[in-house]
């Protein structure tokens, strides 16, 4: 604020000139009052004044400016983090495990009447995609290192989001004998995206990206070898243009979530818990030497004299020892002479600390809250009722499906519609239209990406739950059959079918006759 404005603040009112007629003390006191609301606004959290909050005074940069100068440091701790700490390295695992876990499968789900095709050529045009697409994505071919197929970079690529806040994945066209489609995914690590030649940041070029006035990428700048390798002395910056400028297709997938306008690079999901994750971890430690040293009931040597150096009679007879060493030791069964005037007392550390597990539950109860994974869950660890642990399960279940929405979103789907030019200008797939008109495209695209479903406590009364909502038209068997087991309810018919038409053949089921039925219509 400035000096003239908060003059005219502080000037009297003509109803506080009237009360000093009468009551100075109480107009002195009144327009104190009104200036301080005036200058600290009506948010008690931005007063200026407190004596909590007085030193509390964040800057208001924005966010490549708040993000980008910590940005190495918090992924450098998040990564040792899910190295070295148990509880980081489950809460990273818990995500991927129930986030992509065995892999997120493609059902086709083409817009039929856009495209104005029978259901009949529908389902004949979607199971052949998804063959093709299978073909493509569970070969290791799909990884330009030849090491994964397209389920285990799924979770590698996932896993790095995470740990690291971003990850890339280029795209080149790799010729190969084994492989019926050109189409390669190539994962670069966070690290290697940065400015060429460790330039200063702009407002059009930061961390490795050059966008444009919208905020729009143009191109990745991206380091020839990890700046961490074992034998990096040096190295050369490939810049790759974000699109493509013939179809206009990605040539590089940068996944992240931007949770402020202007945001270029991603942040670690354990950014924020990193110093409580720290600091518990070092607690543990420490109660568990203090235990350790307990279990090994150490005594103390008193003596008369004050004298800490002292003889022990015959260590030589302990395995290892010598009559030099300069430490002292305890031996099963042990019988152990002491001078004059010594004698042993011992001490009780009072561990294990009783009021270890209740302050640890405490603090993981926050870390929960933080990363968003309910504490149950986090430490795998369920004591209360049935609905309790379902309520925590339905909670985490909430978050893993935003989080597998927002990866098949940037990841899967993004890849799926680069693949699917690939396959049409092939001719393995035929697709009238899709490479003229948008919409057309669009309509062919349309899929449904199903992984692993959320577990089941009580099997029971989940599948009567199940047949409840079919039966009462909430759900279909459809929808029910993907949320129980990640199936396609629309395969897996015609098998049910053909299972109970051959147990009913065999003799296994007996239809019974409905009630008044009569054998050629005799009797009634």
């Amino acid at each position: 604020m400035s000096r003239s404005a908060f003059r005219e603040i502080a000037k009297p009112t003509t109803m506080e000139k009237l009360m000093g007629w009468f009551s100075p003390g109480l107009a002195v006191k009144r327009r104190r009052a009104r200036v301080t609301m005036a200058v600290s606004g009506g948010y008690t959290g931005a007063s200026k004044t407190r004596r909590s909050l007085k030193s509390y005074t964040p800057g208001g940069q924005d966010a490549d400016a708040d993000l980008l100068p910590d940005l190495e440091t918090l992924r450098e701790r998040s990564r040792d983090m899910v190295r070295n700490m148990p509880l980081a390295a489950g809460v990273i695992n818990t995500k991927v495990t129930n986030v992509v876990g065995t892999g997120i499968k493609l059902h086709a789900r083409i817009d039929r009447a856009a495209l104005n095709m029978s259901d009949a050529g529908a389902d004949v045009w979607e199971t052949n995609t998804e063959r093709e697409w299978r073909l493509f994505w569970n070969s290791q071919e799909v990884d330009a290192a030849r090491t994964q197929n397209g389920d285990a970079l799924s979770a590698m690529v996932y896993r790095q989001a995470k740990e690291n806040g971003d990850v890339f994945v280029l795209l080149p066209r790799i010729t190969r004998k084994n492989s019926v489609y050109n189409l390669t995914l190539q994962v670069i690590e966070a690290d290697r995206v940065c400015n060429e030649n460790n330039a200063q940041d702009t407002d059009t070029l930061a961390a490795g990206i050059r966008k444009d006035t919208y905020g729009a990428p143009l191109e990745y700048q991206i380091l020839s070898a990890h700046p961490g390798g074992l034998a990096y002395t040096g190295g050369t910056w490939q810049k790759i243009p974000a699109f493509g400028a013939r179809l206009g297709l990605r040539n590089i997938l940068h996944l992240y979530k931007p949770t402020r306008p202007g945001q270029t690079r991603g942040v670690p999901d354990l950014a924020a818990v990193i110093e409580p994750l720290k600091q518990l971890t070092r607690y543990t430690e420490a109660e568990l030497m203090a235990a350790v040293v307990s279990g090994m009931f150490t005594v103390f040597v008193e003596n008369e004299l004050g004298d800490p150096t002292f003889d022990l009679d015959d260590t030589a007879t302990e395995t290892g020892a010598t009559t030099s060493d300069d430490d002292y030791k305890l031996a099963n069964g042990a019988i152990i002479g002491l001078a004059p005037g010594e004698k042993i007392h011992d001490t009780n550390p009072g561990r294990p600390n009783a009021a270890f597990d209740p302050f640890t539950l405490a603090i993981l109860r926050q870390i929960g809250v933080a990363v968003e994974i309910p504490f149950e869950i986090l430490v795998k660890h369920f004591t209360s009722s049935y609905s309790a642990a379902r309520a925590a399960l339905l909670e985490a279940w909430k978050y893993f499906m935003v989080e597998r929405k927002w990866l098949t979103d940037n990841f899967h789907q993004v890849i799926y519609e680069i693949w699917m030019y690939e396959a049409v200008t092939a001719g393995r797939i035929a697709a009238p239209g899709f490479l003229a008109d948008p919409a057309v495209r669009q309509a062919y695209l349309s899929a449904e990406w199903v992984g692993p479903t959320k577990g089941q406590i009580d099997e029971l009364k989940e599948v009567n739950a199940a047949k409840k909502r079919a039966d009462m038209g909430v759900t279909t068997l459809a929808e029910e059959t993907a949320a129980m087991t990640g199936g396609d309810w629309e395969k897996k018919h015609p098998q049910s079918v053909k299972e109970y038409e051959a147990r009913k053949k065999a003799g296994l089921i007996v239809e019974k006759e409905p009630p008044g039925f009569a054998p050629n219509n005799q009797g009634a």
